[in-house]
């Protein structure tokens, strides 16, 4: 049966900088937050490293995984970047919740160049841990409460396990009703 441990080989994640971004490794090593300090890495196929193919070849549950979208809004010529945490299973509100949240008068998915250039990440791997210290990270309430989930780790080549509780502890988390009803 499908679980956020699937069948994949878990480790401390502090313990293995190599399976992780290295502005990931570093926010791990720096953290305070328990739950961010204990979360477990795991190597996959990076060609598995999309949500729905993941979640099929390591009979992870697509409920477990949460996914970290980067958006750009823009208000006055000036551009504010953001992380929205949502469930795999759920689709955030960017041009209502998150936009209004942010204050900007227009949002898009940030451009992929910058995405991968401002995070220090790779694309499909992005994840809340690690992000530019002034980053407000957006995390949909069923995120937090969903116990166990499954994040990028700033590589396409592994995954990170961690409480969802936890990712509301972060520096700049907020947590909000991101999905439309």
């Amino acid at each position: 049966m499908p679980s956020a441990r699937g069948t994949l080989d878990w480790s401390p994640a502090a313990d293995h900088p190599d399976l992780v971004a290295p502005s990931v490794a570093a926010a791990l090593a720096a953290t305070h937050v328990d739950g961010i300090a204990a979360a477990g890495v795991a190597p996959i196929d990076a060609t598995h490293a999309d949500t729905e193919a993941f979640c099929a070849a390591y009979d992870v549950a697509l409920e477990a995984s949460a996914n970290c979208v980067i958006v750009a809004g823009k208000r006055a010529g000036e551009t504010t970047y953001a992380a929205v945490m949502v469930l795999a299973t759920d689709r955030a509100d960017i041009n209502g919740v998150v936009r209004r949240h942010l204050g900007v008068r227009k949002i898009s998915f940030a451009p992929h160049d910058d995405a991968v250039s401002l995070t220090e990440m790779e694309f499909g791997g992005i994840t809340p841990i690690g992000l530019p210290a002034d980053w407000p990270v957006l995390v949909d309430a069923a995120v937090a409460a969903a116990g166990p989930v499954i994040i990028g780790s700033g590589l396409r080549r592994s995954k990170v396990l961690v409480d969802g509780a936890a990712l509301a502890l972060l520096p700049t988390a907020e947590v909000l009703e991101l999905v439309r009803s």
